[in-house]
């Protein structure tokens, strides 16, 4: 009896690996930019602006990991089991198609926002909001999001993040040689955790949306 319920237990839990699912577009290479086609992901996020070392942005990652692992772990009980994917930001200067201006730190503006299973609903998201304002932990302004950036261009940075301008100059260069513009904001994607990992160590995935010049 009791194996015959476990069994039950087990086929009823569903594991979705984003992971997998996605892997195609979370996995390029260092060596070259590739193109690739990126279809509509729901996505938490959290909009901001300035320097990145400031308390406004360290904020919104705890904003966001704080609402991903609650509504994880809530789903969880209920039987649907799913991984916390990596952080990734949304950047700009002046204009949201234009070229992205590394050095002018203090004119950055950003979206910070962490993959979500289409299941997750602003229904969801706000019941997991109540959960930890009832633990007294403050969480800023934050939405669920369908994000759609279709064809785009991206590569495998691999150091530290202040090592980014000629990578980011490589991909400008592949845009303008293919045949390109630009048609979104430049996007980042952190596969390793700063505070763990050597700089010379850390994977960034850069990306920039395009469409025919």
């Amino acid at each position: 009896m009791g194996s015959a319920r476990g069994d039950e237990e087990s086929m009823n839990k569903v594991k979705l690996d984003l992971r997998k699912k996605y892997k195609h577009l979370y996995s390029p290479p260092a060596s070259e930019v590739q193109i690739v086609d990126v279809p509509r992901i729901r996505f938490l996020m959290v909009d901001g602006a300035g320097d990145p070392s400031s308390e406004v942005f360290q904020k919104a990652i705890q904003t966001l990991y704080g609402l991903a692992y609650t509504v994880k772990f809530g789903l969880k009980k209920e039987g649907t089991e799913y991984p916390v994917m990596a952080l990734e930001g949304l950047w700009w200067t002046g204009r949201s198609a234009g070229k992205f201006d590394v050095q002018a730190r203090s004119k950055w503006k950003w979206t910070l926002m962490i993959m979500q299973p289409d299941f997750v609903t602003d229904a969801k998201l706000e019941a997991a909001s109540r959960e930890i304002r009832k633990k007294g932990r403050a969480l800023g302004t934050f939405r669920v999001e369908d994000f759609h950036e279709g064809p785009s261009v991206q590569i495998m940075h691999v150091g530290p993040y202040s090592t980014e301008a000629p990578t980011i100059e490589r991909i400008w260069r592949f845009i303008a040689d293919h045949g390109y513009r630009p048609n979104g904001k430049h996007h980042e994607i952190y596969l390793g955790d700063p505070r763990r990992a050597a700089p010379s160590k850390l994977r960034t995935i850069l990306r920039q949306p395009i469409r025919r010049a």
